[in-house]
């Protein structure tokens, strides 16, 4: 794995909901690039206290176990909108103990499957989401506050190669998203027992 794409205080970040897989990965392999991962299951778990303080701070507390490549992850996010850093650790059992510990609880547990490319600086997140759909993320991280917007512009440069425009573009996290497909689920469990 190259530790250096993942390294800085800050990530930019863009996500686009892809129409078609299969075209994508097309595009993907007319372009000179690396493969860190393919077809990881990712299973995440976000923690927050029982009412909804770090949501309600615009910060979020993961932990993420990814297989076969047996990465294991804290990731923070926010407050603000780049913000995030995650480290390595080695026992994620232990890591949700401790947030328990101090006042945490799971509140949603999601699966994904991702593979991740370098393409020069950048890497592309390619996610499959059960029930949600296909997305890629086109991201850098870095500890340079001041190169924030210049590789903001960089990376949608990169993602109109993949044929992706600021109408695929999705603001909405993951989590917001899971968030969202349940409270449907329970919408419609709650209308069919009527």
């Amino acid at each position: 794995m190259s530790q250096e794409h993942f390294q800085g205080r800050f990530e930019v970040e863009l996500k686009y909901r892809l129409q078609s897989k299969a075209d994508f990965m097309q595009t993907l392999s007319r372009i000179p690039h690396e493969i860190m991962l393919q077809d990881n299951i990712e299973s995440d778990w976000h923690f927050d206290t029982s009412d909804g303080e770090l949501a309600a701070q615009s910060k979020s507390v993961s932990i993420r176990i990814m297989e076969p490549s047996g990465i294991k992850l804290w990731i923070v996010k926010g407050p603000e909108p780049d913000r995030c850093e995650a480290t390595n650790i080695t026992n994620a059992a232990n890591a949700m103990s401790m947030l328990k510990t101090m006042g945490y609880e799971v509140v949603l547990k999601t699966k994904k499957v991702r593979s991740i490319y370098f393409i020069d600086k950048f890497h592309i997140t390619v996610d499959t989401l059960e029930g949600i759909g296909d997305f890629a993320e086109f991201a850098i991280m870095t500890d340079d506050e001041s190169m924030l917007s210049t590789y903001k512009v960089e990376l949608e440069e990169l993602a109109q190669r993949f044929g992706l425009t600021s109408s695929a573009l999705q603001t909405q996290s993951y989590k917001q998203m899971f968030m969202e497909k349940r409270e449907r689920e329970s919408a419609s469990a709650c209308l069919d027992g009527l």
